[in-house]
């Protein structure tokens, strides 16, 4: 019995849903060790212990790089979860409506792009619009799921 339920597994939304799912938590990894791996580069840490774990208590400072930096993965990790939590509740239900597999998919694969060129965007401040179409391109995937899935349940209310 710890095997899957073959039910689970067939389903090709699911799946696919799965997938994307699980390239946007690694991407948020990623940004939580970057945010590490700043901090260990320019040897400016925000706790006396990590500085005495990793040189001396000299290194419990603040480096405006550092921060600058900081402040932007934050903004880019706080937005992730504002929008890929939402995108997770929703892309799991859409999946239980029976939707076509090729339609689910763009739609799955559209806010994954979306979100990495984001993060993106912010981590090298590229140009503006550049994040906000990000932004707005990962979003409709997400308002459509949401209409679909209200309009399924409009019934049951």
């Amino acid at each position: 019995r710890g095997a899957p339920s073959s039910e689970i597994m067939e389903n090709k939304v699911f799946m696919s849903f799965t997938f994307y799912s699980t390239i946007l938590i690694l991407k948020m990894y990623v940004v939580a060790i970057i945010t590490g791996q700043v901090r260990l580069r320019k040897k400016a840490f925000a706790n006396p212990e990590d500085a005495l774990r990793n040189g001396g208590l000299q290194y419990y400072r603040e480096d405006p790089d550092v921060e600058r930096n900081l402040i932007s993965l934050s903004r880019a990790h706080r937005n992730d979860m504002e929008n890929i939590f939402p995108f997770l509740f929703l892309g799991a239900i859409y999946s239980l409506l029976d939707p076509s597999p090729a339609v689910a998919r763009i739609h799955f694969f559209i806010f994954c792009v979306g979100r990495i060129i984001h993060t993106i965007a912010y981590l090298l401040r590229l140009k503006a619009p550049t994040r906000s179409v990000a932004y707005g391109v990962a979003q409709l995937p997400c308002f459509s799921m949401a209409l679909q899935i209200l309009l399924a349940t409009t019934p049951y209310w």
